[in-house]
């Protein structure tokens, strides 16, 4: 069992319990997958973007990064149906909380002026997104070896039913929120 899912079974779900008064143990919120995507609107002129960006995604991941394409042709952005552009991993199960353990820990710290996270990045339902506007702050990446600097969005799926339960939940979990 990997070190974040043992803090999660030791000190989150206690502490969520005495926070909400959870009855049943299958109330209290989890962590269900985590979704990495990026967009990359420049892979229109120049389509060997995307293998460079699906290739970074899956060192920063862990996993292989899946290419998407474009479902619909749109005239002004010169983009038509099928055509690659951006790449994304869903992550769940060991491989989740290892990489929420790498961002939390290694990469999150590597921001330039981190402050913490702005804690309105939640959707209504518990889920968090963020942005992350370089890929170099991950390990991983050979800084020498990018051709671009690229971003990625980073989505955090949770079980929670409001947005109380889910921050609460990654504030246990260590995720650095600011103070409002």
């Amino acid at each position: 069992m990997g070190a974040l899912k043992e803090k999660y079974l030791n000190e989150c779900v206690p502490a969520l319990k005495e926070e909400f008064g959870y009855t049943n143990s299958m109330q209290f919120p989890q962590l269900k997958k985590i979704v990495l995507n990026m967009g990359l609107g420049e892979a229109v002129q120049n389509p060997k973007i995307v293998e460079g960006a699906a290739d970074e995604l899956t060192r920063i991941a862990g996993q292989k990064a899946v290419i998407t394409k474009a479902k619909k042709s749109i005239a002004t952005f010169k983009l038509r149906e099928g055509m690659p552009i951006g790449c994304r991993v869903t992550l769940r199960g060991d491989k989740m909380y290892d990489f929420f353990s790498k961002l939390v820990n290694i990469a999150l710290p590597r921001v330039r002026d981190f402050r913490g996270l702005s804690p309105k990045g939640f959707d209504g339902r518990g889920n968090f997104s963020m942005g992350i506007q370089e890929q170099i702050i991950f390990p991983e990446i050979d800084y020498d070896k990018i051709d671009k600097i690229k971003g990625l969005n980073i989505t955090v799926v949770t079980s929670a039913g409001t947005d109380d339960e889910g921050r609460s939940l990654l504030k246990t979990l260590g995720m650095p929120f600011k103070k409002n």
